[in-house]
């Protein structure tokens, strides 16, 4: 069973961040037009970026919702923005193109997520209850 929640967990924090990279992408949009901003939103770096943002306030928000504390939660961010950033030096290097920055970004994103989940296994695996269906005295 511990094994079916853990993976469980993966499969909804992965929902949660497609989900914010649909919903969060035409607000960046929005927000650089509005400041005549919209040819930086065009570089590859901030293109990375924004989408690993769009992703890590989803996955963030979702685990919020789910219970989990800070700590946790800023795990799991660093973990989803260690691979992009990593990158950002061979794409700026013209060493790597966007497209294998975006490629070789995705699926080490799954790894340094997964060892972030593997680090607090224990976590990750049990029954978790949102926020609005628990006891307040249990909240926080």
């Amino acid at each position: 069973m511990e094994n079916r929640r853990f993976v469980l967990h993966f499969v909804e924090m992965v929902i949660a961040m497609v989900i914010g990279m649909i919903a969060l992408g035409p607000v960046w949009t929005w927000v650089f037009e509005a400041f005549d901003w919209g040819g930086t939103l065009a570089r590859g770096d901030v293109m990375a970026m924004s989408m690993a943002t769009n992703m890590v306030v989803a996955m963030s928000l979702w685990m919020w919702f789910r219970g989990h504390g800070t700590a946790p939660i800023v795990e799991m961010g660093v973990a989803m923005y260690l691979p992009f950033v990593v990158l950002l030096v061979p794409l700026w290097l013209g060493v790597l193109s966007l497209m294998a920055v975006m490629i070789i970004g995705h699926i080490a994103m799954v790894g340094t997520m997964l060892a972030a989940m593997l680090r607090r296994r224990a976590e990750y695996s049990c029954r978790h209850q949102n926020r609005w269906s628990r006891p307040a005295a249990l909240a926080e």
